[in-house]
């Protein structure tokens, strides 16, 4: 898709715009937010994908930078837009903005932050997954993924949602088993689509986007 999308095939920039658009916009208005850079937020979005789009652009680069993950290669080009716009109003590395996400902070902070975003909109995403899988599968999907919600969203004890349930607990049990496989493996589909690599990689970054979201 990336590839396709350098190239200029217009379904797969729309695909890329729909998988990133969500981030980009994120970082930035943490970046950002409660100043006045705010107001520059969608003019910096689509220069992001400008910048990924255009003729010898970011994406047409991307094969020599191999070292680097997609998400490391997309927090360069969205820093770097940050910063033009900045350099633009005068909020360059000597002076700090009037208020909101500190431009000047260390570089290792600042990834975080977009890790964290990151982590969060591939999770949302694996969740959409699962729900399409759920929903084909019928009431019995949809229940499971209920299950999963009120136990991990809401937190509430497989044997309280049994008794609300009038459920068996060791079915639920059984079925809360399932559900947690479904996310798993719907989280493992949405991680390959960023993420080229053996399986082994794809279980690595799993872990790590989980962790993340639990610091």
């Amino acid at each position: 898709m990336v590839r396709d999308a350098a190239l200029g095939d217009e379904d797969a920039r729309g695909i890329f715009v729909s998988a990133y658009i969500g981030v980009v916009r994120a970082y930035l208005g943490a970046r950002w937010r409660g100043g006045a850079m705010v107001q520059r937020i969608d003019d910096a979005v689509q220069d992001v994908f400008l910048e990924c789009f255009r003729r010898a652009g970011a994406l047409e680069r991307l094969d020599d930078a191999r070292n680097s993950s997609f998400r490391t290669f997309l927090y360069g080009v969205v820093r770097n837009v940050g910063r033009r716009h900045e350099e633009r109003v005068g909020l360059g590395r000597e002076v700090n903005p009037p208020s909101g996400f500190d431009v000047d902070a260390d570089q290792e902070s600042q990834a975080l932050v977009f890790d964290r975003l990151w982590a969060q909109a591939v999770l949302d995403r694996a969740g959409e997954r699962q729900r399409a899988w759920a929903e084909r599968d019928g009431e019995r999907g949809l229940r499971r993924l209920e299950l999963l919600h009120l136990r991990f969203v809401k937190g509430l004890p497989v044997r309280d949602i049994a008794a609300q349930w009038k459920a068996d607990a060791s079915m639920l049990h059984e079925e809360l088993r399932k559900a947690r496989k479904e996310f798993k493996e719907a989280l493992r589909e949405e991680v390959s689509f960023h993420l080229s690599g053996p399986g082994d990689a794809v279980d690595r970054e799993c872990l790590r986007l989980l962790s993340l979201l639990e610091r």
